[in-house]
């Protein structure tokens, strides 16, 4: 009663004033929902937008089969058939030297000479020690052997002839050790003339006359005087991809172009191969011996290796478009399992313009992407484009 009481006392006006009041509440969230709702409906959109947006849209291509290749071309590395540089075995000061710069000197030619005059002065003094030793075992054995006789007459104890015959074998000792010394000291004095251990071409020399130099070998910290190399017959190596390592075989005919000296072959034949595939780059290293004797073609020099193959071997073509030229090699894109691109080193062989012959390193059954983008990334998602319709084709109608 109480509360009916109040309520019907309650002022009219405050009633109205209450009713607008929640009435405008009511007006103000709906407008704030009305306002809020669609923004966070855009802003959910855009970010999916955006996430769409980011995820490149390519095209993807089918490699071809090849025709079977007979002669494939290969990049080979020229090196000389020998290759050593000449060190001094000996101290001293270079005396002479008799060949420049490209000269071509035969086996066993001398080179350069030294002179040693502290090994001179060792091996006087080690032939006067041999004399000196030689007399002292003289000695001793004419003591040995008067020894010997006096012992018979029991002249002198057991000893004494014990100690005779234990000097003379001193001095014997002593004798050959000389003797050996003269030996080695004789050797270091021949390496005072440097001989050419092969025929070559001096391709570098790093003496000349006056200068001190020390014994020493290509693992020490001293200089060599001469870098030599035999042109005669230039080795070429040749990385051949696995798909043609069954038939390059020892005996397999082959030329060698340079770039410097178009419209020229030169004839070689592959010699010997490492027997194994590398397992890094999945090629078979191989050997083309090439007669050199013309000597136009120099070592450390880069060459176009053309195998002539005894039969053919079946091989992939994919489209230009579809390289992607990085720092580290060449490379294709296809796409993998889940729409991820994955980034593959490829081994390239012929080039016929707008496509090209792919020796290794392309993954079966995988599309390639035609065109990539220069931002593509190993493992980053892709959106394979809609197809185009061929060319002149037909529409399906009801």
């Amino acid at each position: 009663m109480s509360t009916e009481r109040e309520l019907h006392d309650f002022p009219r006006g405050r009633w109205r004033s209450l009713l607008f009041l929640i009435l405008g509440l009511v007006v103000a969230v709906g407008l704030a929902i009305a306002g809020i709702v669609p923004r966070v409906r855009a802003e959910n959109k855009l970010a999916r937008e955006t996430v769409e947006r980011s995820i490149p849209i390519v095209e993807v291509t089918e490699p071809k089969r090849g025709a079977p290749a007979e002669e494939i071309v290969l990049p080979g590395n020229v090196q000389a058939f020998a290759d050593a540089p000449i060190f001094a075995r000996t101290s001293g000061y270079v005396r002479r030297w008799t060949a420049d710069l490209g000269a071509h000197v035969a086996k066993g030619q001398v080179l350069a000479e030294i002179e040693t005059p502290e090994v001179d002065q060792q091996l006087e003094q080690a032939r006067a020690d041999v004399a000196t030793a030689a007399a002292n075992l003289n000695l001793s054995e004419l003591t040995a052997k008067r020894a010997e006789e006096l012992l018979k007459t029991d002249s002198i104890a057991h000893q004494d002839a014990d100690n005779a015959r234990g000097d003379a074998n001193a001095k014997k000792a002593m004798l050959t050790a000389a003797q050996a010394n003269v030996k080695r000291l004789q050797e270091l004095q021949s390496f005072e003339k440097v001989y050419a251990p092969f025929a070559g071409v001096i391709t570098s020399r790093n003496t000349d006359v006056g200068q001190l130099v020390d014994a020493g070998g290509a693992s020490g910290a001293t200089r060599e005087l001469y870098h030599l190399s035999a042109l005669n017959t230039l080795r070429v190596f040749v990385n051949v991809p696995q798909v043609y390592s069954h038939v390059a075989r020892p005996g397999t005919d082959a030329y060698l172009t340079l770039a410097e000296l178009a419209g020229k072959r030169f004839p070689g034949k592959l010699v010997r191969t490492a027997g194994a595939i590398d397992a890094t780059n999945r090629t078979l290293r191989v050997e083309v011996d090439l007669d050199n004797r013309g000597g136009e073609v120099m070592p450390g020099a880069y060459a176009q290796v053309h195998l002539r193959l005894a039969e053919g071997v079946p091989t992939l073509l994919v489209p230009v478009s579809a390289l992607i030229f990085r720092a580290d090699g060449l490379r294709i894109a296809t796409v993998g399992p889940g729409n991820h691109a994955r980034l593959s080193t490829i081994v390239p062989g012929r080039d016929f313009g707008n496509e090209i012959e792919v020796l290794g390193g392309l993954p079966p059954g995988r599309q390639l992407v035609d065109n990539p983008p220069d931002s593509l990334v190993d493992g980053q998602e892709v959106r394979i484009a809609a197809q185009r319709p061929a060319a002149g084709g037909t529409k399906g109608g009801g």
